[in-house]
């Protein structure tokens, strides 16, 4: 998977030109984070009753250790350690999660390879009953024991328990034929598991995905929503939606029809996020060879969605970070090349009018690790940004607050 960007890559222009409407930068706080020198993976998770949860991956003597951190007024607390261990599956696309389900579930996953080694590895699992103080044994949420990938996982709260979708490529084991790319293609599958562990339900959403794409979950009024991007026979890799009604995830749906071709995976997968019916899904394209970062909006739990906004068009990579506040502003945040080779981190307000507000740009991320994912998240009135750095070939996490005010 971390070759298969390559497709992508060498399609973009290096440039450093600036978009009309540009603020030199938010008024901001920039936050010492507890991970370690050499962490990577962050990623951002809040809960129903806003606690926000920072986990990323940490070096431990010859593996690698899980660790979290929740976030109040006075910043990052003193980070726990979940789990660790020497066989993780470790890269920047493809990281784990603790995520605090209800005020006493979390729910936590990590990616743990299979002696076959490349890309055969298994999604590991861990619930948390007590707020992420003790946690259970880690099992398996997938039965078919192939030599395959399993991963991009997206936890989210469900009936009570714990829902998940993955991204699951227990059909690779099938020869490749290029006549007939469902048989051996990678499949988007859901699972619902309760407090004890015991699965409650399970079902294959799609049975044709783009291979390395994070996925992401909104939970509506009417159910939990899942945005991937998808793959058709003719290699049309598009954002879809399925919603999951009366117990059954309906056949996914295009949010736009960019119909990006592109026989590879990007690994820039969407984002999606909630209030109530309200949906707005953000997420990359490059159709025609043109790379854009786009935003669509949907009042009745994503039944349909609005014709897109345009984020950014000045050729950014991708890799997208979005947050929902309460009063209906989106902040998005993704990334753009610049002309040493490197990338910056850029944020921009939208409304679901179809407004866009002034691009701001973080001096910090000057070292920001290119192939790396932003995460955002509401904490109150501000948003809450973390994000992946480079510097000589080591791996750091930094984080800043921003009021929402400051996004005009």
């Amino acid at each position: 998977m971390l070759i298969r960007i390559g497709l992508l890559m060498a399609t973009l222009a290096v440039t450093s030109a600036c978009s009309q409407g540009e603020s030199p930068e938010a008024a901001k706080q920039v936050l010492d984070t507890p991970a370690a020198e050499g962490s990577m993976g962050p990623n951002l998770a809040s809960g129903p009753d806003g606690t926000v949860i920072l986990s990323w991956m940490e070096p431990a003597g010859e593996g690698t250790a899980l660790r979290y951190s929740s976030f109040d007024d006075e910043g990052w607390g003193s980070p726990a350690t979940l789990i660790q261990g020497d066989s993780w599956f470790v890269n920047w696309a493809d990281f784990p999660s603790v995520v605090p389900l209800s005020a006493t579930l979390w729910g936590a996953h990590w990616l743990d390879s299979q002696p076959e080694g490349g890309y055969a590895y298994d999604v590991k699992v861990a619930m948390s009953y007590d707020g992420g103080k003790t946690w259970s044994e880690p099992f398996l949420p997938h039965f078919d024991g192939t030599p395959t990938e399993h991963g991009f996982v997206t936890l989210f709260p469900d009936t009570n328990g714990m829902g998940m979708v993955w991204l699951d490529g227990r059909k690779m084991v099938n020869e490749y034929d290029e006549n007939d790319v469902r048989a051996s293609g990678m499949t988007l599958r859901a699972a619902t598991f309760g407090e004890d562990k015991t699965p409650i339900r399970s079902a294959l959403v799609d049975d044709l995905t783009c291979d390395c794409c994070q996925t992401d979950v909104a939970v509506t009024t009417d159910g939990p929503v899942v945005v991937y991007r998808d793959r058709t026979t003719e290699e049309i890799r598009d954002i879809y939606v399925s919603r999951r009604e009366f117990g059954e995830w309906q056949e996914g749906k295009p949010v736009s029809r960019d119909n990006w071709e592109i026989a590879a995976c990007p690994v820039n997968g969407p984002i999606i996020r909630a209030n109530g019916n309200q949906v707005v899904t953000t997420w990359f394209t490059a159709a025609g060879g043109s790379p854009v970062v786009k935003a669509a909006w949907s009042n009745d739990g994503a039944k349909t969605f609005s014709d897109p906004i345009e984020i950014s068009a000045n050729i950014p990579l991708g890799h997208i970070g979005a947050a929902l506040h309460a009063d209906g502003t989106l902040i998005v945040a993704w990334q753009e090349k610049t002309g040493q080779g490197g990338a910056e981190l850029l944020l921009r307000r939208v409304s679901p009018s179809g407004d866009v507000g002034d691009v701001y740009r973080m001096s910090e991320a000057a070292d920001i690790f290119a192939f790396s994912v932003p995460q955002i998240a509401v904490a109150g009135d501000n948003i809450v940004l973390v994000w992946t750095t480079q510097v000589d070939d080591v791996y750091g996490i930094q984080s800043a607050r921003i009021p929402v005010s400051e996004f005009n």
